[in-house]
């Protein structure tokens, strides 16, 4: 399957990665669908041209409002619009998370409810193209994976509708921080705004992980030029590729210790509370099995998956908190997909999930079941229908691969 890597040396906004999936052989019938399912039909006119930046090519795409008086669009009104909109479930919870994330990096440095946030960024009509249009493309292309290379961080001051800002902007800034996303400050860099809000607030939800691929078969590249002129190519590249997974990509080897013992004396409360203890003390996982022993009796083959340096400490619980007068052990290795935890962002709020990185470059994710039985005594919605949200929701990470 494809990957996607997001290549933007002098900045990203999002008309210019708009223009890059166009320029990738997106429709532009796939991106103005769902603006027309949002009853935006004849407020805009988008228009796309091949176009040069300092000598290269590309495609720059212009979007031009046709209200006579724009309306002053708040966030509450835009997520009523985006909900009441007959969009595709998985496009839906994406432009849902966007705007979700600029409205309260807004709130945030502007020290106002999110849901009184008002404000041109996020409001204009240009906005709403950008962010329905990316998604829905990233929706078309469906790739397996898409990663982004550090962003500049831009330097100096610009005009806003809020006035003169430091660059990067403090709602820049605020994203970058909530979801950690790297910006690169010095060097032989652009000054002026190089990342606004609302292209940094899609990297954050479509992107995996910020970092250049190692290796890579490119398949396709598309080219979205911005509209600033500069000293160099002023351009968003983004390259569809065969990932080449890498060995610190790939599955991982690691050696364990299994502790096991067959228990025929003591009750079922006994061995709950000893499994228990077992975990709480460190245990990777404990499972029970029946067994038939000596003399008839029924027992339960007790093991325990231990980490190498927990050995002695679980060894002791084993030997003075059960029955068992002895324990068996064995070194055993196991090979261990990269992961890391997470949330998925759903209509009723984060469900705590895993994603785990497959040996071909994919990224799947799974909620936690312990996540959604709360989550449906919560809502009262059957786990089919919260499978069905799950699926299509959008994946924060909150740690590390490991």
């Amino acid at each position: 399957m494809s990957a996607l890597w997001i290549d933007a040396p002098t900045g990203l906004a999002g008309d210019m990665l708009l223009a890059a999936l166009l320029d990738l052989g997106v429709d532009q019938a796939v991106v103005e669908s769902p603006l027309a399912a949002l009853g935006l039909t004849g407020r805009y006119r988008l228009t796309q041209q091949e176009a040069r930046s300092a000598g290269l090519r590309g495609i720059r795409v212009d979007v031009e409002g046709l209200e006579d008086q724009p309306p002053h669009r708040h966030w509450s009104g835009i997520r009523d619009q985006i909900n009441a909109a007959a969009l595709a479930p998985s496009l839906k919870q994406r432009v849902l998370a966007v705007f979700t994330r600029l409205a309260e990096a807004e709130a945030t440095v502007h020290g106002t409810p999110v849901e009184a946030v008002h404000f041109h960024e996020v409001g204009a009509i240009d906005a709403l193209v950008d962010v329905v249009g990316v998604c829905a493309a990233i929706d078309d292309l469906n790739p397996a994976r898409i990663v982004c290379s550090p962003l500049p961080a831009g330097s100096g001051t610009v005009a806003t509708a809020h006035g003169l800002l430091p660059v990067p902007v403090p709602a820049v800034l605020e994203l970058a921080r909530r979801h950690r996303i790297p910006l690169l400050q010095g060097g032989d860099l652009p000054t002026g705004e190089l990342v606004t809000p609302t292209g940094l607030a899609l990297v954050s939800v479509l992107v995996d992980q910020f970092v250049a691929p190692e290796r890579m078969v490119a398949d396709k590249v598309g080219v979205g030029l911005g509209h600033r002129q500069l000293d160099r190519p002023n351009l968003v590249r983004l390259v569809l590729h065969t990932p080449a997974v890498t060995a610190e990509e790939g599955p991982r080897w690691e050696s364990l210790v299994v502790q096991e013992a067959w228990i025929d004396d003591a009750t079922p409360e006994e061995i709950a509370v000893l499994m228990n203890r077992l975990r709480d003390a460190g245990a990777i996982d404990v499972a029970v099995q029946p067994l038939l022993m000596k003399k008839g009796r029924s027992g339960q083959l007790l093991t325990a998956l231990v980490r190498d340096g927990d050995a002695d400490q679980l060894r002791s619980l084993w030997l003075s908190a059960g029955s068992s007068i002895g324990l068996r052990e064995r070194r055993q290795g196991r090979w261990v997909l990269p992961r890391r935890q997470g949330v998925l962002e759903t209509p009723w709020g984060p469900v705590a999930a895993k994603q785990v990185r497959r040996p071909d470059g994919r990224c799947t994710v799974k909620a936690e079941a312990d996540a959604l039985e709360a989550l449906q005594a919560s809502t009262g919605c059957s786990f089919d229908e919260l499978r069905a949200a799950v699926a299509v929701a959008p994946f924060v990470s909150t740690d590390d691969w490991a």
